[in-house]
């Protein structure tokens, strides 16, 4: 199993794998498949690209099987901050700890960016395996957002959870 950072070259494992997951739980993107399944193959090769968004990729023999997205805040009063995104793991491969590994990478690469001192994301509160997996990499929740999304008429909450990679300066 490899672990490393996507680039626009991946842009349609990417994809395929995004659109996946879109459809297999919706309820964890704020994204649907209906939003990006026509969508063409370079914009998802820009956002592999773009400044201050790292994806990271699980994969095996070839196969991409899982990713996760951190993002750096780039305005002057948020930048200390960045933002776990996207993070899906096929379920084909899931309970082998690829989630856990790439939450690892991804909590690395914040780490390492000069200014972030924090690390957000969301989670739908009733998914028990991710928040527990996040629980266990020092995330904490601090709120939670009900009827944070809507797929049909069936609304989901979603906690806020963060994670302090720095002391406070």
């Amino acid at each position: 199993m490899e672990i490393r950072l996507l680039t626009a070259k991946d842009a349609e494992l990417y994809r395929t794998l995004r659109l996946e997951g879109l459809q297999t739980n919706p309820e964890a993107f704020g994204s649907s498949f209906e939003e990006e399944k026509d969508m063409v193959l370079e914009l998802f090769a820009s956002r592999l690209e773009a400044q201050g968004s790292y994806t990271f990729g699980a994969f095996d023999q070839g196969e991409l099987l899982g990713v996760a997205t951190l993002v750096q805040e780039s305005k002057i009063k948020i930048k200390h901050k960045a933002s776990i995104f996207a993070v899906y793991v096929s379920p084909k491969k899931r309970g082998l700890s690829l989630g856990k590994r790439l939450m690892l990478e991804v909590i690395n690469q914040g780490s390492k960016l000069a200014d972030v001192e924090q690390i957000n994301l969301t989670v739908v509160s009733s998914n028990d395996s991710a928040k527990g997996l996040y629980t266990s990499l020092g995330f904490q929740v601090f709120g939670t957002e009900k009827r944070a999304l809507k797929i049909d008429q069936q609304y989901f909450d979603e906690d806020y959870m963060v994670l302090y990679v720095k002391p406070l300066k």
